[in-house]
């Protein structure tokens, strides 16, 4: 990977200049990360019984509800 830096006055480092490709990438894990991390909380909270999975259609009827009932 060829990686740049922009460097201060100094000679610190302050930024970085990577390919769009790698910084897409990167993206894209932390993103999955992130989820990971969100499903994990929620199966956490159910196996505490501090919430529940309802059915797909359900979650969406009640989501519609709310909108209509927004308006």
């Amino acid at each position: 990977m060829e990686t740049r830096y922009i460097v201060d006055e100094d000679g610190k480092r302050v930024s970085v200049i990577l390919p769009i490709e790698e910084y897409e990438r990167m993206v894209e894990k932390l993103e999955d990360i992130e989820d990971a991390r969100a499903a994990d909380k929620v199966r956490a909270a159910v196996a505490c019984g501090e919430d529940e999975f309802i059915p797909y259609e359900q979650a969406r009827e009640e989501i519609a509800r709310r909108r209509t009932a927004k308006r």
